[in-house]
């Protein structure tokens, strides 16, 4: 885990990682708490610091660089769906790269990901979020 939080999880890897947080640090200005995990590894994925952190937020935001489609955060995002489906107060949402060919290197920057802030700001709710079981 990179940064506490308890309304909303951003998981990220790699590059991502810093757009995760400079969301999460967004979000704390408009009085949200998201809480940042770094994944580190895809293979093994470290299911249970994911589990235990969605199901105590109730929401998740898969952040990567990759096409929507068929990306890693899909796996992810299934993953979730499946262990924490009683604990989600939303869909877990992706916040990916453009469904093309990945670009050259001197385009890169205008395919990753830069709605983090606003994911978080929709998907994050205020206020105190009942018990779950």
């Amino acid at each position: 885990m990179r940064r506490p939080g308890s309304d909303v999880t951003l998981i990220a890897y790699g590059g991502t990682v810093d757009t995760a947080l400079e969301a999460a640090e967004a979000a704390a200005e408009e009085g949200r708490s998201a809480e940042v995990i770094d994944l580190r590894s895809l293979s093994p994925f470290d299911d249970e610091t994911v589990t235990v952190s969605v199901r105590r937020t109730g929401r998740a935001i898969v952040v990567h660089e990759a096409s929507r489609f068929c990306g890693y955060g899909a796996e992810v995002a299934a993953r979730l769906s499946e262990q924490c489906f009683h604990y989600l107060e939303a869909p877990v949402l992706r916040v990916t790269g453009f469904d093309i060919p990945y670009p050259p290197p001197h385009l890169e920057n205008i395919t990753c990901p830069a709605s983090t802030a606003s994911s978080t700001r929709s998907t994050a709710c205020s206020g105190r979020k009942p018990a779950r079981p």
